[in-house]
């Protein structure tokens, strides 16, 4: 059962749920999310980033990322409920693809609350932007995760994800310093 504990940002404390399988896949609900959902989504991204060396949790940054994600019209974020609160959260961007001839589906920060794992929102969340990018023509959907975070690898297996000879690369510069074209 849930406890009616509910911290302020709308997330269920952590061990406050002891559902059996099918009664927590029957209150699950997967929408787009607003604006009323940042609070929520950016302490979502602190834990995910608490598992991930590469990020650093940064309030502001994530805010001012969401917001720009919600007003990109080639951007999605979909959240996952259980009982009306937000529990999870998936974000996706389309980019053109010259391999694939058309768009591609970047999916990142794919989270699902500590205490509510293992019940199927993960899944949800993944086949909801999987539908949103079908939609609009993506074929292809690629993700990156932390190579150490065994469980997500696991997870991404089990739904059918490939690992690809590809790595990943990047690169910070200075703003200032760019000139514009």
């Amino acid at each position: 059962m849930l406890s009616s504990t509910a911290s302020k940002t709308g997330i269920l404390q952590p061990n406050t749920l002891l559902p059996d399988m099918p009664a927590m896949e029957n209150r699950l609900t997967v929408r787009p999310a607003s604006a009323g959902d940042i609070d929520t989504l950016v302490t979502l991204l602190q834990q995910l980033f608490a598992i991930e060396d590469d990020f650093q949790v940064d309030g502001k940054k994530q805010r001012q990322g969401l917001a720009m994600m919600l007003d990109n019209p080639q951007g999605c974020i979909m959240v996952a409920e259980n009982n009306g609160r937000v529990i999870g959260m998936c974000t996706g961007q389309l980019l053109v693809s010259t391999a694939e001839g058309g768009p591609a589906l970047l999916m990142e920060d794919v989270v699902v609350a500590e205490g509510f794992r293992g019940y199927g929102a993960g899944r949800l969340l993944v086949s909801a932007m999987g539908e949103w990018a079908a939609g609009r023509g993506a074929s292809r959907l690629q993700l990156l995760a932390d190579q150490k975070n065994r469980e997500a690898l696991a997870f991404y297996a089990r739904l059918g994800w490939q690992t690809t000879g590809l790595i990943c690369l990047r690169k910070y510069q200075e703003i200032d310093s760019i000139q514009p074209p």
